[in-house]
This record gives structure tokens, sequence and C-alpha cells, in this order.
């Protein structure tokens, strides 16, 4: 639905339950992006306090959405609803015909996630971003939206060419999955029931998306796709 800097929503549905994967869009922008179907949707899952991922927040709950964060985001953002729901690293916790678990996340704020989500239906969905490393690892996936957000090399390129600074690139090391730590990710997980991958958060700056799917691709032998209208 929307993926990068300027704004990521995702939209996942196993055929019983609908959800949202971050509020950085406008809502208007989600009813449109989904036909003004959004009656559906029983919850939005929240990763952490950065604009691009929670600045629509309250128009969300506004609309009646529920929103799960955790406790750090929550209070981070100055947030206080009743249709807030606060979760902790590693305790499941269920929506509809979802059972999720949230996990640490390597980011530069105060207690971001990813989350594990498990469909009774059989689908397994990795949902990863905004860390530079990912400290498990996972059997069983059958989908990802895993972030892969620059090329070290690319960006150091960028450094040199004065196009990023050298403060920017080192906030970017320190918060942001690139394409090496990806791979070794996924090269230390079970890929057998791996369908499918959307590469999510891409840099405008510092990736190559065409050069990203082709590699991910050789190394899962799955389909991957380019979020945020980019698989061009």
């Amino acid at each position: 639905m929307a993926s990068g800097s300027s704004g990521n929503c995702y939209h996942i549905d196993d055929g019983s339950t609908a959800l949202l994967l971050e509020c950085g869009v406008k809502y208007k922008d989600v009813q449109k992006a989904l036909n003004y179907n959004t009656t559906d949707i029983q919850g939005v899952l929240v990763t952490h306090e950065h604009n691009d991922h929670i600045k629509y927040a309250k128009e969300f709950l506004e609309r009646g959405q529920e929103l799960y964060m955790t406790k750090g985001t929550k209070e981070a953002k100055g947030l206080d609803h009743f249709r807030i729901n606060t979760i902790k690293y590693k305790e499941v916790f269920k929506i509809g015909t979802f059972k999720i678990v949230a996990f640490e996340s390597m980011h530069d704020v105060e207690e971001p996630c990813s989350f594990l989500i498990e469909s009774k239906h059989g689908h397994k969905i990795l949902f990863a971003t905004d860390t530079y490393y990912i400290k498990y690892r996972f059997n069983g996936i059958t989908h990802m939206l895993l972030e892969v957000n620059h090329d070290y090399e690319l960006m150091m390129h960028n450094v040199e060419r004065g196009y990023i600074n050298n403060a920017l690139a080192r906030r970017i090391m320190k918060s942001h999955l690139n394409l090496d730590n990806a791979i070794k990710f996924l090269k230390a997980c079970d890929l057998s029931k791996l369908q499918e991958i959307h590469l999510i958060h891409l840099s405008s700056d510092n990736s190559k998306a065409q050069e990203f799917k082709r590699k991910i691709q050789e190394v899962t032998g799955v389909k991957v796709i380019i979020a945020g209208g980019k698989d061009k």
C-alpha cells in the first residue's frame, strides 16, 4: 500500500481477518487503496514511534481502528486512547484468526518491534522493518515483509560524492537492514515453506530495487515483490 520514509502502511488478509501494518499514511489514502472497504480491518500493528510508521495514529483511532504497540512506542508518541492495546515482547496475542507475537528490533527508538503473524489457515508471516539486525531465526515462514533498506557500498559512494553526510550514513547503518545482512538472515532461516517476499522500506537514494530483487530471488528461489509501487 505504502512503503518508505514518506509513509508506511501494509494490508494483509487471510480470508477471515484483515490487518493493517503501520499507520504512517492518511486514513483516506488507506480507504482509497482498499476501495473504501475498511470495515473488515480488525487491528493495526505499529512497530515504533517514527512518523513514517505512526504519524496518523490519532486519525486511525478516531475512525474506530484498534492499534497495537509497545508501551515504549505509546509513551514516546504521547498517545492515550482506549483503543490502544499495549503489547510486550514475546507475549502472544490474538486478533481474529491471527496469532501474533512481537519481538525486539534494533532501531534508534524506545521500544521498537517486528512481528511474527500466524494464521489458523496456515499462513505464517514475518514483518520485519527498521532494524539493522534480526537476532532470531525462523522456521516455516510462508510470507515475508522484509526491510532491505540500503546497499552499504552504494551508500558510501553517496557519502563520497556529498549526496548524504557521514552522520546520516552512520545512523542508517545502526537502524536499518542492509542488503548483505538481509541475505545473511535469509540464508540462516528455514525457507522450505516460503512462497513470497515483499521487500519494504527501500531507501530512495541508497538502494537499487531491481538489483535487490534479483539478489533476493537468487538466494530464496521464490517470488520477490518490491513494495510501494517500485516493482518496475
